[in-house]
């Protein structure tokens, strides 16, 4: 069989890693307290606030147990935009992912920004988080729906 001959055969194929992680102490606390509309960090011993917080001080390895509540607004560090949103992706519009430092915090977390126009972004800007309704709440990252643009100032 020459090269103009060959049959190419194709088959759909989707890689998933379907799993299921204990929460834990720590991570149970953070998402009972997003269930409940508030955003909560874990202090260390020398006084740094991680959010999302850790079960283990980063730097010394010492388990932690301080909870400390945090801002639900916060400033963009970085972000790419996503011009054409996956089925699962939190937003069905384009949004942006960013790096967010939310106030109260000393450590960064990713989520989506709802900003409309990727012009809107920008290194600096202020958002703040936006909740899903109550009932819609499972204890989850997704119960922050997004971030949005803080009325109170786009840039710090």
């Amino acid at each position: 069989m020459s090269d103009e001959e060959v049959e190419t055969v194709t088959a759909p194929y989707v890689l998933e890693y379907v799993y299921k992680r204990s929460l834990g102490p720590v991570m149970g606390r953070f998402f009972t307290s997003l269930r409940a509309g508030r955003i909560e960090g874990i202090r260390t011993r020398a006084g740094r606030v991680l959010c999302p917080p850790t079960e283990y001080d980063p730097e010394t390895g010492e388990p932690l147990s301080e909870f400390v509540p945090v801002s639900k607004r916060g400033v963009v560090l970085s972000w790419a935009w996503v011009a054409r949103p996956r089925p699962t992706h939190p937003l069905d519009r384009p949004f942006a992912w960013a790096l967010l430092r939310l106030q109260g915090a000393d450590t960064s977390l990713v989520h989506a920004v709802d900003a409309g126009d990727e012009r809107r972004m920008a290194p600096g800007m202020r958002v703040q988080a936006r909740f899903r309704p109550e009932s819609e709440r499972t204890g989850g990252i997704r119960d922050i729906a997004c971030f949005e643009i803080d009325p109170e100032g786009a840039k710090p």
